[in-house]
């Protein structure tokens, strides 16, 4: 696939994803950012969101709830906390990772952030449709 970058998306459970992407739809910490072949080298780290791979095969999207992204020219990992396919999703799990948020965020000193992950979990519930 020409103008494509090699994704790679794991997390401590298991490898979600290793294939050659047209773009990467990243939902960083400091904001939105779409990876791309020719990207300059970037770390950032993730906001709870939804991460979309655009290939030859479709557009398949996963919750993420943070993490880190490696981005290069040729390439995106990312490394995420928790993250599940869309399509796998469902009601039960989508009310555990917020309620796993709101836990982490009772005691983060940095109130704000915290908050911010909450709400960041549960505008996805609408995004999701679930």
């Amino acid at each position: 696939m020409a103008g494509s970058v090699q994704f790679d998306l794991v997390s401590p459970e298991r490898r979600l994803a290793s294939v050659q992407a047209s773009e990467v739809q990243i939902p960083g910490a400091m904001g939105d950012l779409t990876a791309m072949e020719g990207h300059a080298p970037t770390i950032t780290t993730l906001r709870p969101g939804i991460l979309r791979v655009v290939s030859a095969d479709g557009t398949r999207a996963y919750v993420v709830t943070g993490g880190f992204a490696e981005i290069s020219a040729t390439g995106v990992s990312v490394l995420a906390e928790r993250a599940v396919p869309v399509d796998e999703l469902t009601s039960a799990a989508l009310d555990a990772l917020v309620a796993d948020a709101c836990e982490a965020a009772a005691v983060n000193p940095d109130k704000d952030s915290a908050d911010k992950a909450v709400a960041d979990l549960n505008a996805m519930r609408a995004a999701v449709a679930l």
